[in-house]
C-alpha cells in the first residue's frame, strides 16, 4: 500500500462509510427511517400501515426505548415517530427534532400498525406498506440499515435495485490486520480526522451523560462503585455507560461502526479514555482509533451485520488491539492481542438490543484488555486450543464461521424464545 494508491482510498472510504451517526438503537431507527421515507413517498399520513421485519430486527427492536417518544418500546413506536415527525434525509438521525410526542401517540391510537414477520431469508429485511384511502406506498430495505432497494407507488415502481445474495451482506475483502497496521502508520491525519473528530465528541459525550444520569442498569456507575477508578476500570466503565444510555432513550447521537452503535461506542471510548489518562497526543489517538475502528469492521465483515454473535467482542478485541497500538506500535503485540481477546469469550450471544448490552460490553472490553496484557508478559493462546489456528487471519476467519454459520440455528432460537415473550 502507497499513500492515495487504491487500496488506501478503499481504507479512507471504509472509514467515511461506516463512521457515521445514528441516533438510539440503529434498528428502530432504521423502521423509523423507512416509515419516515415511505410516508415522504405517499406525501400524506396513511390510516393503516403494514410492516414486516426479519427476526433479527424484532431482537433488536424489542426491548430498547426509541428516542424522542416520552419512553415508548417497540416496532410500532418506531414507525409512528418515523411517520409523524421523521425527516428521510436525516437518515440515521430521522427523529433527532420531534417537537411534541403528543402527536406520536395520538397517530398511534388512531392508526392501525400491523406488524409481521418477514417472508425472508435475509438477516436484515424490512417492508413496510401505508395505506389512505385508495393510495398506498410499499418501501423495502434490505442488508443494511438504510439500503432501501425497493419503492412503489400505487402499483408503480420507483426503484427497484438488485440484491446481492452476500451471507456476509458487508465484505471489505482489502482489509487484513497487516494492511491495516501500514495503512494506520502512513494516513494522512486530515483525510480521517474530520470523523474521528465527531466520534471523539460524539462517543465521550454520550459516555459522561451514562455516568452523569440515571439509565438502564446503570453498568458504568456500577464498575466505578464496585471497583475504583483505575484506567482498566476507567476504559470500561465509560463505555458502559454509554451504551446504557443510548438502550434507555438518551437522544444523543453516536458514531457507530459496521451498522451499530454499541460496536461504535466499544471500539471507541476504551481507546480514547486509555490515551487521555496515559497523555498521549492527538495524532496517536488517531492513528489508534482508525485501527481500532478498522479491525472492528475486519472482524465484523465475516460475520454479517446481524446474527447470534454479540457484536461488541469484535469490537471489544478491536479496542484492545487500539491500546496495544498505543502503547508499543507494534504489529505483533496487535495480532496476538486479537486472537487472545477472540478466544476469550467467543460465543457470546445476542439476544437482543437492551440494558444489559452495557454489561457484555464492558466483558468484551476486558477480554480485549486482558488479550493485550497476555502478549506482554509472554502468552498466549496456541495453535489448536479450541478455535485458534496459527495466524490471526486464520483465526478470524473460523471466528467469522463460527458466527455466521455455526450459529443459525442459536440465532432461530433466540428469536422463537423473544416472540414468544413478546
Amino acid at each position: 500500500m502507497e499513500l492515495h494508491d487504491k487500496t488506501y482510498e478503499e481504507y479512507v472510504n471504509i472509514l467515511k462509510d461506516e463512521l457515521v451517526p445514528a441516533m438510539g438503537c440503529t434498528e428502530p431507527i432504521a423502521i423509523a427511517y423507512i416509515a419516515s421515507y415511505a410516508k415522504k413517498v405517499l406525501d400524506k399520513l396513511p390510516d393503516r400501515v403494514e410492516i414486516e421485519v426479519s427476526g433479527n430486527v424484532l431482537k433488536n427492536v424489542k426491548s430498547v426505548i426509541v428516542p424522542n417518544t416520552s419512553k415508548m418500546k417497540g416496532i410500532q413506536a418506531a414507525c409512528a415517530a418515523g411517520i409523524v415527525c421523521g425527516d428521510a434525509d436525516k437518515k440515521l438521525e430521522v427523529i433527532s427534532e420531534v417537537e411534541d410526542t403528543h402527536e406520536i401517540k395520538e397517530f398511534l391510537e388512531k392508526c392501525p400498525i400491523v406488524v409481521k414477520a418477514a417472508n425472508s431469508n435475509k438477516i436484515f429485511d424490512l417492508i413496510i406498506t401505508l395505506f389512505a384511502s385508495d393510495e398506498q406506498v410499499k418501501v423495502r430495505i434490505v442488508d443494511y440499515h438504510t439500503n432501501i432497494v425497493y419503492v412503489e407507488k400505487n402499483g408503480e415502481v420507483l426503484l427497484d435495485k438488485k440484491i446481492v445474495n452476500d451471507t456476509k451482506k458487508v465484505s471489505y475483502d482489502c482489509l487484513n490486520v497487516e494492511d491495516i497496521f501500514a495503512f494506520v502508520n502512513m494516513v494522512d491525519i486530515d483525510d480521517v480526522k474530520d470523523n474521528l473528530d465527531r466520534q471523539i465528541n460524539y462517543n465521550m459525550g454520550i459516555a459522561k451523560e451514562g455516568l452523569t444520569n440515571d439509565y438502564g442498569a446503570n453498568i458504568g456507575k456500577v464498575l466505578l462503585k464496585s471497583y475504583g477508578d483505575n484506567l482498566n476500570v476507567k476504559i470500561k466503565a465509560y463505555a458502559a455507560a454509554a451504551s446504557d444510555a443510548r438502550m434507555n432513550g438518551c437522544e444523543m447521537p453516536v458514531i457507530i461502526v459496521s451498522g451499530s452503535g454499541n460496536q461504535g461506542i466499544t471500539t471507541s471510548v476504551p481507546v480514547i479514555v486509555w490515551a487521555n489518562e496515559k497523555g498521549y497526543d492527538r495524532e496517536k489517538l488517531y492513528r489508534a482509533l482508525t485501527l481500532s475502528n478498522l479491525i472492528t469492521i475486519h472482524l465484523k465483515s465475516g460475520i454479517g451485520r446481524l446474527s447470534a454473535f454479540c457484536g461488541a467482542v469484535s469490537a471489544g478485541a478491536g479496542a484492545g488491539a487500539g491500546i496495544a497500538y498505543l502503547e508499543t506500535q507494534d504489529i505483533m503485540a496487535i495480532s496476538h492481542t486479537i486472537v487472545n481477546a477472540l478466544g476469550i469469550i467467543s460465543g457470546t450471544i445476542c439476544d437482543g438490543a437492551k440494558a444489559s448490552c452495557a454489561a457484555k460490553i464492558q466483558a468484551a472490553i476486558d477480554a480485549g484488555i486482558t488479550g493485550y496484557y497476555m502478549y506482554i508478559n509472554g502468552q498466549e493462546f496456541k495453535d489448536g486450543e479450541g478455535l485458534i489456528v496459527k495466524g490471526v487471519e486464520n483465526t478470524i476467519e473460523n471466528i467469522a464461521l463460527l458466527a455466521r454459520e455455526g450459529m443459525k440455528e442459536t440465532d432461530k432460537e433466540i428469536i422463537k424464545m423473544m416472540v414468544k415473550n413478546c
